[in-house]
């Protein structure tokens, strides 16, 4: 028997139905012959190849690579277990099996937790047939786990790429449509003052609708350049969301005074974000609060955070017109409206933008909320490491 690699033949007398290559590293040539007759008598159509040692075993795998690798433990010039290292050094999954005749409890659990599929005693060649059969479903079935895993990172791959042209074209398309608009605003404008009440009234109001088009359109257009700059602006920092938190009421100072709203704003934590991104955040829950108000009484808002198990859960609580429970998901798509703009102004983008930014840092956004109850919105921002700060700032 060769060390290079001996290929032993089948039994005449055996009807086989599993064609199998196995690998045999062994240096007994009779022990060789009673594993290969154990497989055909239990119904593998088995070809086989003997080696002694790791060269010519490596030689084995890089020319005609086996089913199934089946060692002896101890072999005068190497052990079974250093197959397992050439194994992982050429980057092969096949199931290797010990087929020893003396191995301990101890020493066959220890090759296993090694990476060995299994063992069998060479006494007891028996259960070889039904070892091979499950190591060889295992693999195919770790064989489908990694395709599907390939294939959903290569969808996973193509959707990233084809949400970055997504945003790119939109970031393309609304940064250039700017100027043409502009100009059409600008002439529509002008139209409208130096013709108002020289044309009939029919005129009039085409040029009205025309100029106030113009306007909304401006409008929206720069609601989805501020949509599509989530994501290609900012760089992530410590922020203070107490700070956030006094510019964000500074800006909305005069509609806090108009409307006569009360902010109650408790201590809140640094996140690890982009600062202006996050005040974009607040600003867009306060003055949405606001904006879907009660007649009476003026509107009362609650800001609170508290740390939740690896996160950071914030609530901005209203006493608002509140939002129907089957309307809870749709008002965090891009340009979705649950009320006509005659009663409320806007384009439905402030939420998909709070949305994007959350989701962005790992967080996330959700409503609860009952029609003309008030709202809550939640979101969480996840704790930067261990060596974050945790408290909340005072």
């Amino acid at each position: 028997m060769s060390s290079a690699g001996t290929q032993l033949g089948k039994p005449d007398s055996a009807k086989p139905q599993h064609k199998l290559y196995a690998l045999l590293v062994e240096d007994n040539a009779l022990d060789a012959a009673l594993v290969v007759r154990a497989l055909f008598k239990d119904g593998f159509d088995v070809t086989a190849d003997v080696v002694q040692d790791e060269p010519a075993f490596t030689r084995m795998l890089r020319t005609h690579p086996p089913e199934i690798v089946l060692a002896d433990y101890n072999l005068p010039n190497w052990r079974g277990m250093e197959a397992l290292k050439v194994l992982r050094s050429e980057g092969l999954d096949i199931p290797m099996i010990l087929v020893s005749g003396a191995l301990g409890d101890v020493t066959a659990v220890e090759c296993i937790r090694q990476g060995a599929t299994d063992y069998v005693l060479k006494d007891g060649l028996a259960r070889l047939p039904e070892v091979i059969r499950r190591a060889l479903r295992e693999k195919h079935e770790r064989s489908l786990r990694r395709q599907v895993e390939e294939d959903l990172a290569r969808k996973v791959d193509e959707l990233a790429r084809s949400n970055a042209d997504l945003e790119q074209f939109a970031y393309v398309a609304s940064h250039d449509l700017q100027e043409p608009l502009r100009m059409v605003a600008a002439y529509t404008q002008l139209l409208a003052e130096r013709y108002k009440g020289k044309l009939d009234e029919n005129a009039d109001k085409f040029i009205g609708y025309a100029s106030e088009g113009a306007l909304r359109m401006q409008v929206l257009i720069q609601d989805l350049l501020a949509f599509s700059r989530v994501g290609r602006n900012g760089a992530s920092a410590s922020v203070d969301c107490n700070a956030v938190m006094q510019e964000v009421l500074q800006t909305l100072d005069s509609a806090i005074q108009e409307s006569r709203a009360v902010v109650d704003c408790a201590a809140l934590p640094a996140v690890w974000a982009d600062r202006t991104q996050m005040a974009q955040v607040f600003q867009n829950l306060i003055g949405n609060a606001i904006k879907f108000r009660q007649l009476e009484p003026p509107p009362v808002i609650s800001v609170r955070a508290e740390k939740e198990e690896r996160n950071w859960l914030f609530r901005v609580t209203d006493n608002g017109i509140g939002i129907a429970p089957e309307s809870a998901e749709n008002i965090f798509v891009v340009f979705q409206r649950l009320h006509a703009r005659t009663e409320y102004p806007g384009n439905g983008i402030g939420l998909a933008i709070c949305k994007k930014i959350i989701e962005r840092y790992g967080g996330k956004i959700w409503v609860e909320s009952a029609d003309g109850s008030g709202s809550t919105f939640k979101f969480t921002m996840p704790l930067h490491s261990s060596n974050e700060k945790e408290g909340i700032q005072p």
